[in-house]
């Protein structure tokens, strides 16, 4: 037989949840506090071992209130945070340092062998996260601004980035030289593909090879919008929050992500067992409509909505708890000129001597 434990002695375990280290109650407590972060971090991308995994930074606020800065894996049209700093809202600051801190705290959860690509949104393509990610083993991917310019090789002259795609419908890729700037020059790889039917083009610097890459990879980081509203009014409900603290809302965070990944996980496998033959086939719709929403819904009911659904049917139902597993979709693989698919060379976000 189960004892039940006092309502308020549950009420003030769940309040210590959201306390700081130093505010909980016994020293076993206090020590647990730091850990979780490491536990959550290892939750979120192990499932996914084997496969490319694909991280996405980006920055969310609430209101006038908090400024979170996130890295999360995406991956089945949706993200977990994986690490996360939340700092005061509508106060300048130029976030550099707390990337880097999540980085290095991120390093040690992820194995040697696992592929690592980093997407990032023009707010970030600064040359330094680019050199440290690669130190780090990753595969940086990130969106730049069309007002710069690239030099490819061999050696010529600097071209602005706009005229390696002048018109919707081209695309353009190869290797050279960024920024003009002798202390800001960067050697990297320029992918530029501009789609019918869209105001700009996509403008992509990363280390991969062009012939191992392609500049479609760039739509996983469109997973970390829908992340971003699960949490709030599509699931969580965190905007509600009356929380002012940034450390107590950084470990509610921790409590919202561990409990996605387990949505995520049973959702996921339960998407993973419906036939193929069952679900409609939307090819000839893309071909005709690109741009209509309709046509691009591939996933007919969220995953997170589908595990929420799962799980609270087992509660009142009173059946055991679903725990699920990851079943990553296929990545998007490019393919070389002679058929073959190309890989991108095996990288990890462990530091290396500079």
């Amino acid at each position: 037989m189960v004892r039940a434990s006092h309502p308020r002695f549950d009420e003030l375990k769940l309040r210590e949840f959201c306390d700081e280290a130093e505010a909980k109650r016994g020293d076993q407590r206090r020590a647990r506090g730091r850990a979780l972060f490491c536990a959550a971090a290892a939750l979120g991308v192990e499932p996914l071992a084997g496969h490319p995994v694909a991280l996405a930074l980006d920055a969310t606020t609430l209101g006038t209130r908090f400024t979170v800065l996130a890295i999360s894996v995406v991956d089945r049209g949706c993200a977990i945070p994986v690490a996360l700093t939340i700092l005061p809202a509508n106060q300048p600051h130029a976030w550099r340092c707390e990337w880097l801190h999540m980085l290095r705290q991120l390093r040690p959860a992820i194995p040697q062998a696992w592929t690592v690509m980093v997407l990032a949104d023009r707010g970030l393509y600064a040359g330094w996260l680019f050199r440290r990610l690669a130190r780090l083993g990753g595969h940086p991917f990130l969106r730049i601004n069309a007002g710069g310019t690239f030099r490819p090789d061999p050696p010529a002259t600097y071209r602005p980035l706009r005229s390696f795609v002048p018109q919707p419908g081209t695309r353009g890729q190869g290797t050279g030289t960024a920024f003009k700037r002798p202390q800001r020059r960067l050697r990297c790889t320029l992918r530029a593909r501009w789609e019918e039917g869209y105001a700009d083009p996509w403008l992509i610097r990363t280390d991969v090879p062009p012939a191992a890459s392609a500049a479609g990879w760039y739509g996983l980081r469109a997973w970390i919008e829908p992340g971003v509203k699960v949490t709030k009014r599509a699931g969580w409900q965190w905007q509600r929050t009356r929380m002012t603290a940034p450390q107590r809302a950084a470990r509610l965070w921790l409590a919202v992500a561990v409990a996605t990944l387990w949505l995520l996980s049973v959702g996921g496998a339960v998407e993973e067992a419906i036939p193929a033959s069952t679900l409609l086939d939307v090819s000839a719709a893309l071909a005709s409509q690109r741009r209509q929403r309709r046509a691009t819904r591939l996933h007919l009911v969220n995953i997170f909505r589908r595990g929420w659904m799962l799980i609270l049917v087992a509660l009142l139902d009173q059946a055991p708890w679903q725990l699920g597993a990851f079943v990553p979709e296929p990545w998007p693989t490019p393919q070389t000129s002679d058929g073959s698919v190309a890989i991108p060379d095996s990288g990890v976000l462990h530091e290396v001597a500079a």
